[in-house]
């Protein structure tokens, strides 16, 4: 049977990327990008609803995981790049291969660079909720910023998934 702790630390390294000897941060945000595109048919709503349980989950997990391992934000926890790039595609298709490769370069370059006020989200939450929340304060820049260039027109992306907001 498995354990609720090998649970949480399947969930916190998203599988197990969170192990990867190079760039743990890139590969569980690699991890994303291929269940984003197989939520393409999903209506706005179902994604959102996803993105908000990946979020409470990971802050258990990664609260957990930490625990295990004695630590506060360990690289090897990734569900909170998954979570992050999450939110970064809320606003555009799902679907364009342009709009996932640009949606994970603007967020990995936020969740490296961690301008304010992710910076203090980073610093000042403690817990699981510090883990994943500074991640989901990139991603909503990150959602900003893709939102803006779906309505600049600056590559060809289809915002909220070709739905209204209100499905």
């Amino acid at each position: 049977m498995i354990s609720q702790k090998g649970i949480a630390l399947g969930i916190a390294t998203a599988g197990g990327a969170g192990y990867s000897p190079i760039a743990p941060g890139t590969a569980g945000t690699a991890v994303a990008v291929p269940l984003v595109w197989l939520m393409t048919t999903l209506p706005l709503w179902a994604f959102a609803a996803i993105t908000v349980a990946t979020t409470v989950i990971g802050i258990w997990a990664a609260g957990k995981a930490d625990n295990h391992w004695g630590t506060h934000d360990s690289g090897r926890i990734v569900i909170d790049e998954v979570a992050g790039y999450f939110v970064t595609m809320i606003p555009v298709s799902r679907s364009s291969w342009e709009a996932l490769l640009v949606g994970f370069l603007i967020f990995r370059a936020l969740d490296i660079i961690k301008p304010p006020p992710i910076r203090a989200i980073d610093r000042h939450v403690g817990g699981g909720a510090g883990v994943v929340l500074d991640d989901i304060a990139a991603g909503v820049m990150g959602a900003a910023l893709m939102a803006a260039a779906a309505a600049a027109g600056w590559l060809d992306f289809t915002p909220f998934n070709g739905q209204p907001l209100g499905l």
